[in-house]
């Protein structure tokens, strides 16, 4: 399962995205031509000159719970409560590991002292949080699955439910208490990524770049809007961010939509990408890190080399980096942290997008030969450590003030999602399918 790990993280999650081949019919061949690595170098990031100032965090904050993607709509849970030498307390199975047909794209959730996890294969099951004790599991694939294989679905809780969305292009609503389905509801294609729940509405993002709403009490839809559908796309999933009024929609086409929440109408858009890029990675702009919301600002990572501030109301860029990323900011204060594409973790100021610091992380599994290239999930910013997490189980726990490395761990598996804090517990899913919980 390492060496499938690091074919994942080399092809970098890229997937041909067509409506041929959505529900399981007979794939076409491959195109021929030379295939490339998403994950080509870019330009290196630097540390601006005369940025001398303290780097200072807001106090912990002790959430009992991480119900959707991204820890709230706003995808904003700043300074999370947790020891700073956290130690493993349980472990479980959650089902079906990645694999060659299969594969995990989004978090599990945690709600009233219950963990929620979706495997590989659409399996969604309850865990308890203390001790990891499995309470109910309801398979979501339909009863016609061919078992081909299963990319994305994820899970959002609310008012007591379970929203899963799924690869079947289904929205399904659980009781959360004991697993029963409670409806329903066909989507006009698949969902790779979690639900966005506020306001009485389940927001999500298909695959061929559509955002829906629906109501949470029966899955009626209630607006859409479509974006540029894209031929080609990386094998991931994203989820909306919400704010009063505002639904912020990120696509594979690197486009980002804020549209009102009633009725979808939109408010303005953006297109987090660049054009300067030579090289072939540059046709793939998506934006698969979750859009982050704080205090009135939008903080956006797009493959294709923009980070970006952008004014929530008016949707005017405040500042921007020329740095791609696949994974999701992490902002704390007046300050914010990013995983690049180059195997890098930097500290940007918000105010400014001045960058504070960098510091690489290890690029390949065997740095002599530069075999087995590596991808880096996170940051977490929990108990005073900035905490990243390798595609072959290397967990490493960072100065938030200076990037060096305070303590390192090894999980037995790798880790493709970014892990999660709730009620001072760190969580993790390995490539293999196992949850691993740490205090």
């Amino acid at each position: 399962m390492r060496r499938f790990a690091l074919i994942l993280a080399s092809c970098g999650f890229l997937a041909a995205c067509s409506g041929d081949n959505w529900f399981g019919d007979t794939p076409t061949p491959p195109l021929p031509g030379k295939r490339i690595s998403i994950l080509t170098q870019s330009k290196t990031l630097e540390a601006d000159a005369g940025n001398k100032g303290p780097i200072r965090l807001p106090p912990m904050e002790p959430i009992a719970d991480w119900p959707q993607a991204g820890g709230s709509p706003q995808h904003d849970p700043r300074h999370l409560a947790l020891s700073s030498t956290p130690h493993r307390v349980w472990d479980t199975s959650i089902g079906a590991g990645a694999g060659k047909r299969h594969a995990f794209l989004t978090q599990p959730v945690v709600a009233e002292g219950k963990v929620f996890a979706m495997d590989s294969e659409s399996v969604v099951s309850a865990y308890g949080l203390k001790d990891g004790s499995r309470l109910w599991k309801i398979d979501l694939a339909p009863d016609d699955d061919s078992g081909d294989g299963s990319y994305g679905g994820g899970l959002a809780f609310d008012g007591g439910r379970i929203y899963a969305t799924t690869q079947y292009a289904e929205l399904v609503a659980i009781d959360a208490a004991n697993g029963k389905v409670l409806w329903r509801h066909a989507l006009p294609s698949p969902v790779r990524g979690a639900p966005t729940v506020r306001n009485g509405r389940i927001l999500l993002v298909t695959v061929d770049n559509a955002t829906l709403a629906l109501a949470t009490d029966n899955g009626h839809e209630l607006w859409h809007h479509n974006g540029i559908s894209e031929m080609a796309s990386m094998l991931g999933g994203t989820s909306p961010a919400a704010d009063g009024n505002t639904v912020l929609s990120p696509y594979s086409s690197g486009e980002l939509f804020a549209l009102r929440i009633e009725n979808g109408t939109v408010q303005w858009s953006e297109v987090i990408s660049t054009l300067k890029r030579t090289d072939q990675v540059a046709t793939l702009t998506d934006i698969r890190g979750l859009p982050v919301i704080d205090h009135g600002r939008v903080y956006v990572a797009g493959n294709s080399d923009i980070f970006a501030a952008v004014d929530l109301r008016t949707g005017r860029r405040v500042w921007d980096k020329e740095v791609g990323s696949i994974q999701t900011p992490w902002v704390a204060g007046d300050f914010v942290y990013l995983v690049t594409n180059n195997s890098e973790i930097a500290c940007f100021e918000t105010e400014t997008g001045q960058v504070r610091w960098v510091k690489p992380l290890q690029r390949w599994d065997d740095p002599e030969d530069k075999s087995g290239r590596l991808v880096w999930t996170g940051p977490v910013l929990a108990g005073g450590r900035l905490i990243v997490v390798s595609s072959v189980g290397e967990v490493l726990f960072l100065s938030p003030q200076t990037g060096e490395v305070m303590s390192k761990d090894e999980l037995p598996d790798g880790v493709t999602i970014t892990p999660i804090v709730a009620d001072k517990t760190l969580l993790f899913v390995t490539t293999e399918g196992d949850l691993l919980a740490y205090r």
